[in-house]
């Protein structure tokens, strides 16, 4: 039987028998020691281990904490012959506590599902056998086979096959990803449908699923401000108000003078004991850690892994975002993006193909993708202008506005990314446009981030010319260009000036000098990526601009919970300790009763309202 459903059972039962009590006391006029015999087990079936912890709490000399404050408060309650609010009290205590496992359990396992991912076999080809070990045991370069509804147990490249996989536990992307042979695939994904022979690139311990299990399982040790605050905090709160009870307890009937009267000894005595009851600092040391952890789970399930709450608050805080452009913003990789004139877009891509067919250039392979050459060709190369192509029966040019400039032929200005003219027998055809191309939801991602108050800018090494076009296309409210490494840097920090928050964006490979300087660094689409998961601060596993969003969102929303709780909490707090020392609770029936059952309404409530970290609704 679980912790929660024993302390449950005896809650039930203390509650039954206190009840029973009740009953028995306004009914037959119960006597004074048949009361405190059934009140004292009440009493005890709720809360001996709180008792049991207190002790041996004070043995290990930590002394001051809310086992110690239950403790002390309700054996006052029972000396001063309060009897059925000391059991109330523990009843009430316990309920909040197991309602505080519970909300904690349930955080826990959010995150603790993705530990599903861990593989734990592997089929490894050896000797034209497939044989099953642990991962652990398979060599780099080793042949592994995974069967439809397997999980792929390491990092690698397929070599045979095609087949659907659910990258979800990794990227949080709920659409299959197709893959074939010369793809790379990562450890953690579900071969859904078809056989693949994967070739393996990383060891177990280095592998994609294992780098994201430790990142979660440690995603606690870096504590934000607010939960540094909140533990030093109740480190010397706790020992103050005890020390304030006591004052309440006795100084005023020794003020007063009538310290011989134990009438007026009772009634201060019972005040102190509702000052303590209502001083547990339960709500703020359990709700804050617990909204950023539920915030660290909602980011997870989304592919989106967070170092610690401290990097949740920051990025929270966050006003300024800057963005690298290649393989961030854009694909990173050339593609054909305009042809000019349209109308003879097929004659001017063919006459290029047949001058760029024996070049590896990357320009001369995405011009080779959008046609193909039809002919042979003679191909002579002009030094950092272009190719003369000679055909049977033309003479075709390919390359910069300087190379057709150089052969009498006149063309118009182009601009918008990397321009290609064209010219067939001494006459201009055309020119192609080739630029990296923006990924779909660039555009989306930054007008979510303005919407959300986050200035824009874009920090990139290519030209002025192209980081303009792409910020013009984008939104983005500013740039630097023709940046080297350490350039970004600089300007990074230009950016930090008085208490703006800047978070920098990058593919977590050659940025790792600048995602080290922000005050936030993201890595995105960085699966299997050493220089990010090490260096930033938050890992996107997907490539998804928009995802940068989706965590600003969470953040906030974390942080706008935390402090809910703390305002809460204190405000709460405050005003029912001045209530139970002016007295007013003593003119409530049950009084103490109504103290704890504020303190732990607060604490239920606190809980309640950190576990909202855990939703976050899709933007429509």
């Amino acid at each position: 039987m679980s912790k929660n459903k024993k302390t449950l059972i005896r809650i039930c039962v203390a509650t039954a028998v206190a009840a029973v009590t009740l009953v028995l006391k306004y009914t037959i006029a119960l006597g004074t020691w048949y009361q405190l015999g059934l009140f004292a087990a009440a009493y005890l079936a709720a809360g001996y281990d709180v008792l049991w912890k207190a002790v041996k709490n004070i043995f290990h000399g930590k002394i001051f904490d809310e086992n110690f404050l239950m403790t002390i408060a309700t054996i006052g309650a029972f000396v001063i012959g309060e009897y059925a609010d000391a059991a109330a009290v523990m009843i009430l205590y316990q309920t909040g506590e197991l309602f505080q496992r519970y909300a904690v359990g349930k955080s826990r396992k959010s995150i603790a599902s993705l530990m599903s991912i861990r593989p734990e076999e592997a089929t490894v080809v050896r000797d034209n056998t497939e044989i099953s070990v642990h991962p652990s045991e398979v060599a780099l370069g080793e042949t592994i086979v995974v069967k439809a509804g397997d999980k792929l147990p390491l990092d690698g490249t397929v070599l045979k096959g095609e087949c659907n996989i659910d990258t979800s536990a990794i990227t949080g992307e709920s659409l299959p990803k197709h893959v074939k042979a010369g793809d790379g695939v990562s450890s953690g994904c579900i071969n859904l449908d078809g056989v693949l022979y994967i070739s393996t690139e990383s060891a177990y311990d280095n592998s994609t699923v294992a780098k994201i299990l430790d990142l979660v399982e440690n995603a606690t040790a870096n504590k934000a401000p607010a939960e540094n605050f909140i533990t030093k905090f109740s480190k010397y709160y706790t020992p103050i108000v005890v020390a304030l009870a006591v004052l309440v307890g006795v100084l005023p009937p020794l003020v007063s003078g009538n310290y011989a009267h134990w009438d007026i000894w009772s009634v201060w005595l019972k005040r102190a004991m509702m000052f303590l009851f209502v001083s547990c600092p339960c709500a703020l040391v359990i709700s804050v850690p617990l909204g950023f952890f539920g915030g660290i789970a909602a980011a997870s399930k989304r592919g989106i892994l967070v170092k610690g709450s401290n990097y949740l608050e920051l990025l929270a805080k966050v006003n300024t975002v800057a963005f690298d452009k290649t393989g961030t913003l854009t694909k990173g990789n050339f593609a054909v993006t305009a042809v000019f004139p349209e109308d003879k877009r097929n004659d001017v891509l063919k006459c290029a193909a047949i001058a760029e067919q024996y070049s590896n250039h990357p320009i001369a392979a995405s011009v080779c993708r959008e046609a193909k050459a039809e002919e042979p060709a003679e191909v002579t190369e002009v030094a950092g202008k272009g190719v003369k192509a000679k055909t049977a029966d033309s003479l075709i040019l390919c390359g910069n506005k300087q190379l057709l400039n150089d052969n009498g032929i006149s063309c118009p200005d182009a601009t918008g990314g990397t321009v290609v003219y064209v010219a067939k027998n001494g006459e201009f055809v055309g020119y192609i446009i080739i630029s990296d191309e923006i990924k779909s939801d660039s555009a989306e991602a930054v007008a979510a981030l303005n919407g959300l108050g986050c200035k824009t800018v874009m920090l990139t090494g290519d030209n002025n010319a192209t980081a303009k076009q792409v910020c013009q296309q984008l939104g983005i409210a500013d740039y630097r260009a023709d940046l080297l490494p350490q350039d970004k840097v600089t300007k990074l920090r230009e950016l930090k000036t008085g208490k703006s928050k800047v978070a920098f964006v990058g593919d977590g490979i050659n940025d790792a000098p600048v995602l080290a300087a922000a005050d936030v660094g993201i890595a995105m689409g960085a699966m299997g990526s050493d220089a990010a998961i090490e260096t930033a601060d938050i890992v996107l596993m997907q490539d998804n601009p928009t995802a940068i969003a989706t965590a600003k969102r969470i953040a906030k929303k974390t942080l706008g919970i935390v402090n809910e709780n703390i305002v809460l909490s204190l405000i709460i707090k405050v005003a029912v300790l001045v209530l139970s020392v002016a007295g007013v609770l003593d003119m409530i029936p049950f009084g103490m009763f109504v103290a704890i059952l504020a303190d732990v309404g607060v604490c239920v409530l606190a809980i309640l309202n950190s576990m909202r970290a855990m939703i976050v609704r899709k933007r429509k």
